[in-house]
């Protein structure tokens, strides 16, 4: 398999069709964008800044947005279709503790997963997200080592685990593959049962 090295700095929209020209002159074309680039910011709702809000939709909603936009454009010019899986959050379904900008950010995916799917389905480009659980990432390392926590966490998991990166290989291989042809605009869940409890 062959790869391209293709670094930028998603804080601002401004590298996003650099970031498509690249790939497309290293591959020729485009066949799946997986929109996987997030932060979260923790604090009160009633301390939270501006400047927090600001750094989580710019990364999280707003970047998202505009790489599935250029990446659905090459798909067009292409005549190819496409798949775009964006990943969402179980914060897209619950309201969450201290993280109002990420879980503003991850609900605004889930319902532009349905908009987007809406507007280019027809034109045989998938949109779709995953909405991972509580996944062992740097994301939730002050979770996990804060034992009172970690241990009300795991105890709502009904897979009594946090997730691996691993448990996403599936869900996100049968999103890019022509298995999902037929599934536009649904946020998968990858949670160890979390929302089912």
């Amino acid at each position: 398999r062959r790869f391209a090295d293709v670094r930028a700095d998603l804080s601002s929209t401004a590298p996003v069709d650099d970031i498509v020209r690249a790939a497309v002159e290293a591959f020729g074309r485009i066949d799946v964008l997986v929109n996987n680039a997030g932060v979260i910011r923790r604090e009160n709702a009633l301390d939270f800044t501006e400047d927090d809000w600001d750094a989580v939709m710019d990364l999280n909603l707003k970047s998202l947005f505009f790489l599935a936009q250029a990446a659905a454009r090459q798909f067009v010019k292409q005549q190819s279709g496409g798949k775009i899986i964006n990943i969402a959050s179980m914060l897209s379904f619950q309201g969450g503790i201290r993280v109002a900008s990420y879980t503003a950010s991850k609900s605004g995916v889930l319902g532009l997963t349905r908009l987007l799917a809406n507007e280019w389905a027809a034109q045989r480009i998938n949109v779709n997200a995953i909405a991972p659980g509580y996944m062992a990432t740097a994301n939730t390392a002050a979770l996990r080592e804060d034992a009172q926590r970690n241990d009300e966490i795991l105890s709502r998991i009904p897979a009594g685990r946090w997730g691996a990166p691993d448990d996403l290989a599936g869900p996100v291989v049968f999103l890019a593959s022509s298995a999902s042809d037929y599934v536009h605009g649904h946020t998968l869940a990858v949670d160890g049962g979390w929302l089912a409890r």
